[in-house]
């Protein structure tokens, strides 16, 4: 399977072609082509992967590839870079977050559906052993989940979207469930989302990265009869997890994430965006 990736600033591009074309952890799969044209990042990723294209515009890799793989920092640039290739029937992966508001997260979904094309899109956090631990864990039926994690509503990359929605993809893979009315609170540095997820209460805590460091990703399930809480520590493979996912959906077809699950952590962080 030959793979595109569009949105290569993000250091995700990195561990995607060491795994796939250095490695070769996935066969014959590997990474064909990137876009962004022969920008000095582009040239530095083509050595490693030994790549054979670099191309100027996203939709310049519709004929050189089989699927893609979308890492643009910026969700704002998801729906545009995203549809042209579900229109085409080609598998997608979309990497954290979706969209930057419900609307793009649903028109790409509803690509997805008009055309069949398989579509996923994940945090990585959302995989990590820590976090299989948690959704995992024997503590009876769950009442309360909590994250916590770094957040800044002031990034250049759509503010609390681009880290945000580590804590909140890890918050609904726990919780499952129609989401409620969104209470927003902000405690000297943290913003602080309530919401009901189905019958759990959810609370997601976004701490402002300071000069000194940040707070690491944390999860807590409390169930009926237990309580289940890890730090959600990020390996050197921390990416690998997802993108296997994605590749055994190139080949099943079969997303590994539910698309109403994809629209929800998008939901919640509409209104989290919206009350601060």
């Amino acid at each position: 399977m030959r793979i595109g990736i569009i949105g290569t600033e993000n250091s995700h591009a990195d561990h995607i072609i060491d795994y796939l074309n250095v490695e070769g952890r996935f066969g014959e799969t590997r990474v064909v082509a990137l876009s962004g044209g022969e920008s000095e990042r582009n040239q530095k990723l083509r050595a490693l992967g030994q790549l054979e294209r670099l191309v100027d515009e996203p939709t310049e890799l519709l004929d050189l590839v089989d699927a893609v793989i979308i890492t643009d920092r910026h969700g704002a640039l998801h729906r545009a870079h995203a549809v042209p290739f579900l229109a085409a029937g080609l598998p997608v992966f979309v990497d954290k977050p979706l969209a930057c508001n419900e609307t793009d997260a649903r028109a790409i979904i509803a690509a997805a559906r008009e055309y069949d094309a398989p579509l996923t899109s994940s945090s990585a956090v959302r995989w990590v052993p820590d976090t299989d631990f948690l959704a995992t864990a024997s503590v009876g039926p769950v009442q309360v989940v909590t994250t916590t994690g770094p957040a800044d509503p002031a990034s250049e990359y759509a503010g609390i979207y681009f880290y945000g929605i580590h804590s909140v993809d890890v918050a609904l893979r726990l919780a499952p469930g129609e989401l409620g009315d969104v209470r927003v609170e902000r405690t000297a540095d943290t913003i602080v989302a309530t919401v009901e997820a189905g019958p759990t209460r959810v609370v997601v805590n976004l701490v402002l990265p300071g000069a000194d460091g940040q707070v690491p990703f944390h999860g807590m399930v409390v169930g009926r009869h237990g309580i289940a809480a890890r730090e959600l520590t990020l390996g050197p493979s921390y990416v690998e997890p997802g993108l296997r996912a994605f590749l055994e959906m190139a080949h099943t077809r079969r997303p590994p994430i539910s698309y109403d699950d994809l629209v929800r952590p998008i939901q919640l962080l509409d209104a989290i965006a919206a009350n601060i």
